[in-house]
């Protein structure tokens, strides 16, 4: 079946605008309590958190309509990171999870993800299925049997005594002066309360959220903030997290960043000394720098590379048995203690190992050299295909001919925004410029 709604990370779009308005997303959630409420059992549960976007209201209203119109009972955590509604979900033995979040897009945006009983985002085969009841007739429940909803106060709580649990006892952060940049999201008060809880001085930045500002100049997809932040104050790391708190970029006492590819980098390497990295392998995607994966190899660890979207790193993940992977991006999956990428949980575990080495955050937080990379964006109207026309055909072959096995082409229709991702990677920096140009203005032209 074409998929119609659900792309790389559930459900996403400008809010009250098609599919991300109120309508769309009460019909979700009969869809999904129909789905999740499928055997025979008392009782069915959804818990839903959200971030702190103005449309949160409107949807977190509409979705509740849907579910408890199918007989299932809603809980309301209210703002809190996407991780948490992974830990939340299974602990209070819900059917179903949902975070309402479109993560590091702008505050107009918003989205729609759905977790399992098992606290796992869903298989390709659940949203399919999902999407299927939406466009079809969905039989509510009786009026005896329809759903309660209940607003759950102590959820930031649950989730932040977790956090704290996956960093290691008898250790602590005294004497580390720490930025948070909380992209005025959904972790702007469970992260400034982890750090301080641990014994770190914290630097708070993004944790007045007013509807509006959600990763507006600050977080992970703008950390300039928190680098500047660091210069003036000090600090010894900057923790730069996106709108949902899935994914985290790192900054260093000088200023200078490092992504997900390199946090990668350190973890499996420890890991793999530790004997704790399952089947000595990562996984990551196929964004991921070639640079990462000389770097493994170079210590016989194997990278396995997935589609983008953390989802499909997650997937692979649980298939193979492994316990570390992630995107460049910054989602970090570390399936020992979440199950989904969790920034704040990955911030404490680079901070853990600046405690046991006693190694500043620039000595550990660049592993590799990367190859350079070039990545741009086209933005395309609904409707429009540009990758299938000929002259995009014909710029692509020739710029594979270009490369002729000395980099990396990938060329991709984001599964969250609309557009065009053009990546390349190579040695010859004039070769890359000049191979990323020609596809991009070959894809210019076909909009």
């Amino acid at each position: 079946m074409t998929r119609k709604l659900f792309g790389t990370d559930g459900v996403r779009g400008r809010a009250n605008t098609d599919p991300m308005t109120a309508e769309m997303a009460l019909k979700l959630g009969a869809a999904a309590g129909r789905y999740f409420r499928r055997d025979q059992s008392p009782v069915h549960r959804v818990v839903i958190g959200k971030d702190t976007r103005l449309s949160g209201y409107m949807i977190e209203n509409a979705l509740t309509a849907g579910f408890t119109s199918t007989g299932m009972n809603v809980l309301l955590l209210g703002p809190v990171p996407t991780p948490a509604v992974g830990l939340l979900t299974p602990s209070m033995r819900a059917d179903v999870g949902v975070m309402i979040s479109a993560s590091h897009n702008p505050a107009t945006d918003n989205g729609i993800k759905f977790f399992g009983p098992d606290g796992f985002k869903l298989s390709d085969e659940a949203e399919q299925e999902i999407e299927r009841l939406v466009f079809s007739d969905i039989t509510p429940a009786q009026s005896e049997n329809i759903g309660r909803a209940k607003r759950i106060d102590d959820g930031r709580f649950r989730y932040i005594e977790r956090v704290k649990g996956t960093f290691p006892q008898g250790r602590t952060l005294e004497g580390l002066k720490v930025v948070i940049d909380c992209a005025n999201g959904a972790a702007y008060r469970a992260a400034p309360e982890v750090l301080w809880e641990l014994g770190a001085e914290v630097i708070p930045l993004g944790v007045s959220p007013n509807g509006f500002n959600i990763n507006d100049g600050v977080g992970s997809t703008a950390p300039g903030a928190a680098a500047a932040r660091i210069r003036e104050t000090g600090a010894d790391l900057g923790i730069c997290l996106d709108g949902d708190a899935d994914r985290v970029i790192l900054i260093d006492e000088t200023g200078e960043v490092a992504d997900g590819d390199q946090i990668m980098a350190l973890f499996a390497d420890r890991w793999a000394e530790e004997g704790r990295l399952k089947g000595h392998t990562l996984a990551a995607t196929v964004m991921s720098n070639l640079g990462l994966e000389r770097y493994l190899n170079d210590r016989s660890i194997v990278l396995h590379r997935t589609p983008v979207g953390d989802r499909h790193v997650v997937a692979a993940m649980r298939e193979h048995g492994l316990n570390l992977g992630g995107e460049q991006s910054g989602h970090i999956v570390m399936t020992d203690y979440a199950t989904t990428g969790d920034g704040l949980i990955a911030g404490l575990q680079f901070l853990a190992e600046m405690v046991r080495t006693g190694k500043r955050a620039s000595e550990l937080a660049h592993n590799f050299e990367p190859v350079p990379q070039l990545l741009q964006n086209i933005r395309f109207d609904a409707g429009q295909t540009p990758l299938e026309t000929a002259p995009v055909q014909a710029a692509i072959a020739e710029a594979e001919a270009q490369l002729d096995g000395t980099g990396r082409l990938l060329i991709r229709k984001s599964g969250t925004e609309p557009l065009i991702r053009v990546m390349a990677e190579c040695e010859d920096e004039g070769l890359l410029r000049d191979v990323v140009g020609g596809v991009v203005a070959a894809v210019q032209d076909a909009v």
